[in-house]
């Protein structure tokens, strides 16, 4: 909790004022009575409530001035809003490790099933890109509030080309740059959330670099792992004129995607299993559509200020038949 006027909490000395002038009121409240009635006699003319009952209205009163003076402080808290005109640009690795069933029904159908119940939670003001790469990147969808485009060209198999992420996270961020702007200015956020099961095996930008050139376009980049180390894919080969089905063993290797998430000061994530890939992208999704700032709260302060200041009115009123 801050405050945008914090000299004005100098007025909270008026709480303890009131306090000790209330109590001294108290304390002379006999003498008062006796100028107009026997003291002796007053106990059967008026009926008092208990000591306790009977200084609730008072505190309230004094809690009111207390929200009341931290209200005219101006407070601020930092709450979590709603990101107004972010840009999330997905980029989706299609190569053929992708099609390993490790995860299922394979990798890149569960990344499929996850990037759809993401888009799912996203605020309607956002606008989604989508990318995928195999051994070169491809924009399939500029950025776009239609949720339907991107959930159709979303891909369905695996190409068995190699993974260029390097040049991938480099598309990815060009496309985040020229749809809201670039370094950290007043512009709408963007972001790129990259899934993909490993290392960058081509000969292409390297991904450390793509993502030193993220951070200073201002544009983080999340990678997500998908796969275990025990994926593989099959892959029909000819044999003596016979066509023969081998497993190719295709491990993940986190080692790129991390570097990408630390460089560009996004998160890295990673996933075995498709629940735990559905877990990933609802805290992605959160952390995406949501962020800390700062704002004033002073209609707070004020609304609970008059809420125990009307409580002690009505207390005073319906208990002591007066509001004074």
């Amino acid at each position: 909790m801050s405050f945008a006027a914090p000299f004005l909490l100098i007025l909270l000395v008026l709480v303890p004022l009131a306090a000790v002038a209330y109590v001294w009121l108290e304390r002379h409240r006999g003498q008062r009575a006796a100028s107009w009635a026997t003291p002796a006699l007053t106990p059967n003319m008026l009926q008092r409530p208990s000591p306790r009952v009977r200084h609730i209205p008072a505190a309230l009163f004094l809690l009111g001035l207390l929200f009341l003076v931290l209200g005219i402080a101006r407070p601020q808290a930092k709450l979590s809003t709603v990101r107004e005109g972010a840009t999330i640009v997905l980029a989706v690795d299609r190569s053929g490790s992708m099609d390993a069933n490790d995860v299922k029904p394979t990798r890149l159908l569960a990344a499929r099933a996850a990037v759809y119940a993401m888009l799912q939670k996203l605020p309607p003001k956002y606008r989604v890109a989508l990318i995928t790469f195999t051994d070169h990147p491809a924009v399939v969808v500029p950025p776009t509030y239609d949720r339907t485009k991107v959930e159709a060209a979303l891909p369905t198999k695996a190409i068995p080309f190699a993974t260029d992420i390097g040049d991938a996270v480099q598309a990815a961020v060009t496309v985040a740059v020229k749809t809201v702007g670039a370094g950290k200015g007043k512009h709408p956020p963007a972001t790129v959330v990259l899934i993909s099961d490993g290392l960058q095996n081509i000969k292409g930008l390297n991904p450390a670099t793509a993502a030193k050139n993220a951070r200073r376009l201002g544009v983080p980049v999340s990678t997500v792992l998908v796969g275990t180390d025990k994926g593989a894919v099959n892959q029909v080969t000819t044999s003596g004129g016979y066509p023969e089905k081998k497993s190719i063993p295709v491990p993940t290797d986190a080692s790129d995607l991390q570097t990408v998430a630390k460089n560009s000061g996004g998160r890295f994530y990673a996933a075995g299993t498709s629940r735990q890939l559905l877990q990933v992208y609802a805290d992605l999704g959160s952390h995406q559509a949501h962020q800390r700032a700062k704002r004033e709260v002073t209609a707070a302060a004020v609304g609970i200020a008059l809420a125990f200041i009307i409580a002690g009115v009505l207390i005073s009123g319906v208990w002591f038949r007066r509001f004074a």
